[in-house]
């Protein structure tokens, strides 16, 4: 890495300035869906009836874990940052916050997150979440991001550790359903991001980062792309069958959703230096992914429950 002093300081002119350069260090934009596969794991592992207050305080405890990660994350590619026109204007790189105030921050964040969790759910929700930053900061940011070109599929372990953590504050342990919503977003994770590589390999490439593009081309990395969207839809069913965690009425989405992906996904693949399908992959991608997790939340309502077998029994007698 390069010194850090990349940039000269910057002072900043108000206390809002400040309060929206460290907001700006926690990467706002990629927590929701990791908090929105939380949310629904716990609506799963509850059976529709999960208590309000432990949702909101796991989610803001999950939350506080990510936003640790990605300040670290901020302070480990302040190199790359600064040599990137889109990145360079980052709190870090451009000299807004230093690397050891950052570092505090973060490491405020972090002992937030574990004493939310602990005191509002329990010590193994606390645990997998202080796990995920570990796996993000060891294992992907600092090993394989710029070594290794199969770095998001190993390294998305850590963004697929929420729903565990959301399940583990509901039960006090981690079932089989919790592994295959794991499974789940593990998966997603390479379609989802290789995607986004695609659109900027150029920036990658420029600082030697190996993202599947950069290294084997456009062509390759969309049969990567359709080859994992392929393996997802089936990984998606496993919460029906065998595991029962979820009912028909999220399996029938699920089908539905996958069948749009891997739609999005074949097209890639016929046509890979195509940026608006590239493109349409990543934005899919991520409503993919949100409208799964609605699928399992709405799949646990009793009322939903309830009306499915309603609708059944009707049929069986007439």
């Amino acid at each position: 890495m390069q010194p850090s002093n990349l940039a000269p300081r910057v002072h900043h002119e108000n206390f809002a300035q400040v309060c929206r350069s460290y907001y700006q260090l926690t990467k706002p934009r990629i927590i929701p869906l990791l908090l929105i596969e939380t949310a629904a794991s716990m609506w799963v592992a509850a059976q529709g009836h999960p208590d309000l207050l432990l949702v909101l305080m796991t989610m803001a405890g999950g939350w506080l874990a990510a936003a640790s990660a990605q300040v670290i994350n901020c302070v480990y590619d302040r190199d790359i940052d600064y040599d990137m026109e889109r990145t360079r204007d980052r709190p870090l790189p451009s000299g807004r916050i230093q690397v050891r105030d950052a570092l505090i921050f973060a490491a405020i964040l972090a002992i937030l997150s574990f004493t939310v969790l602990t005191w509002f759910a329990n010590l193994l929700a606390a645990g997998l979440a202080m796990a995920g930053l570990v796996v993000y900061i060891g294992v992907y940011t600092h090993w394989l991001k710029r070594s290794s070109p199969q770095n998001i599929v190993i390294g998305g372990a850590a963004g697929a550790i929420p729903p565990m953590v959301g399940w583990a504050a509901v039960t006090g342990h981690v079932g089989w359903a919790a592994w295959i919503f794991f499974a789940i977003v593990f998966v997603w994770t390479p379609p989802h991001f290789w995607a986004l590589a695609m659109l900027i390999k150029e920036d990658y490439a420029k600082v030697n980062v190996p993202m599947l593009p950069v290294v084997v081309g456009n062509e390759e990395t969309a049969n990567q792309i359709w080859l994992y969207t392929l393996l997802l839809v089936p990984v998606t069913l496993l919460m029906v069958c065998p595991t029962e965690a979820c009912g028909w009425l999220y399996g029938l989405l699920a089908l539905i959703l996958g069948g749009l992906f891997l739609r999005k996904a074949y097209d890639l693949k016929q046509c890979p230096c195509d940026r608006d399908l590239a493109r349409g992959v990543f934005k899919y991608s991520i409503f993919y992914m949100m409208l799964l997790s609605a699928a399992m939340v709405v799949d646990s309502l009793p009322v939903t429950r309830n009306s499915i077998h309603a609708l059944i029994g009707t049929l069986g007698m007439g």
